[in-house]
């Protein structure tokens, strides 16, 4: 049965076999859906075609400086947390032309980089990364000097969230206020229900561009059972959220322990690699690069990804301001969790826990701030090593 009209805040019910209809009337409206992948030993974010491209049956192990896949019991589609991937990627490309120049007689010809702006339909966006969507609005679009790449691409973005009914190791989603549940604007959310004698979704409207999708879908209306059991499977995955994460007064603790020795603790382990920024999917730092070939009749202005762990980053005349390893880690970890909360209003962070999993070493940040917080700076062995 398909429901005459839909409205957002509304619920209706799919079979796995809807999940392949909203997918094919995304690909029909002209979208590159985008969803959770399989590949190299990693759920990854890449186009999909079907429900056949989707991690069915798979799941994730994360640990500090551990990433492990494996089987599930059930045929889940989205029974795993978050991989290296985030959606930033897409909105926010970490490499860019500006422009390009040649030679032209005794002049130079500034050429526009070529328009692509790629109409995405983002299938699988878990809450935290929502969240880190709503937070790169905030800095790429709503400041005085939007950014022209970002807001061509979010402007025609469909998003399908998908609740969490299976929190990973370094989750702790549900501190930062963004968790398990998805709150920020989307225009369906999903929460996927593999009862012993159903798999289905239950699917909420967010939008009227959601609500217009869902109502070409084969699908029921959500009853009162339907409901409870989505409760359960949101209730399940907050009581196993890995790590947790006291806010209240985090910000002004940290901005009054700038001189803190726990400083240089952690950095007897930071390598300044610069992987938490890469996998963080609120890290927004770009730096431009010229490129020139050898014949000096071509030239190109380049944007690229940067870390606030390099040196170049922070490099004015006579070098760079922060040349430790302590310095570089205060200012990630500072603003992160407390100076852009200044700027911005929220946080920085959305607990994915991303960064843990992927730091060579497996720095936690919510031990680090917590250890800052406490003002105390644990013993030699173990400031070299989590528990």
């Amino acid at each position: 049965m398909k429901p005459s009209a839909l409205h957002p805040g509304e619920r209706i019910v799919l079979e796995p076999q809807g999940l392949d209809a909203l997918i094919d009337l995304l690909a029909r409206s002209g979208y590159r859906v985008i969803g959770p992948r399989v590949r190299d030993g990693c759920v990854v974010y890449d186009e999909v075609a079907s429900t056949q491209d989707l991690p069915s049956g798979w799941t994730d192990e994360q640990t500090p400086d551990s990433y492990r896949l494996k089987k599930r019991r059930d045929q889940a589609y989205f029974g795993y947390s978050v991989g290296s991937h985030s959606w930033k990627q897409f909105l926010h490309p970490p490499h860019l032309t500006i422009f390009r120049a040649r030679r032209n007689g005794s002049g130079l010809q500034i050429l526009p980089p070529a328009a692509e702006t790629p109409k995405y339909a983002f299938l699988g966006v878990r809450p935290c990364d929502l969240a880190a969507i709503s937070y790169q609005d905030r800095v790429l679009l709503e400041g005085k000097h939007p950014d022209a790449t970002y807001a061509a691409r979010r402007k025609n973005c469909f998003i399908v969230a998908v609740n969490c009914s299976d929190s990973g190791g370094n989750c702790f989603c549900a501190s930062m206020g963004v968790g398990p549940r998805a709150a920020a604007p989307f225009d369906l959310a999903l929460t996927e229900v593999v009862g012993k004698t159903r798999h289905f979704f239950v699917c909420e409207i967010g939008s009227g561009a959601g609500a217009e999708a869902a109502s070409h879908l084969p699908s029921e209306p959500a009853t009162d059972e339907h409901v409870g059991a989505e409760e359960a499977v949101l209730s399940r995955a907050a009581a196993q959220m890995g790590k947790a994460l006291t806010t209240e007064g985090l910000k002004e603790s940290l901005q009054a322990s700038y001189e803190s020795a726990h400083w240089e603790a952690v950095a007897e382990r930071c390598l300044t690699c610069g992987n938490c920024t890469s996998v963080c999917p609120t890290c927004f730092c770009t730096t431009v690069e010229d490129y020139t070939d050898l014949t000096g009749e071509s030239a190109e202005r380049r944007r690229r990804w940067d870390s606030c762990f390099t040196l170049d980053f922070s490099y004015i005349f006579g070098g760079s301001v922060r040349t430790s390893a302590a310095a570089r880690y205060r200012q990630w970890l500072m603003h992160k969790l407390a100076n852009w909360e200044d700027q911005f209003g929220t946080p920085g962070c959305v607990g994915c826990g991303r960064c843990i999993t992927w730091c060579p070493v497996g720095i936690d940040i919510a031990k680090e701030a917590e250890t800052i917080r406490a003002g105390a700076s644990p013993g030699k062995e173990q400031a070299r090593g989590n528990p």
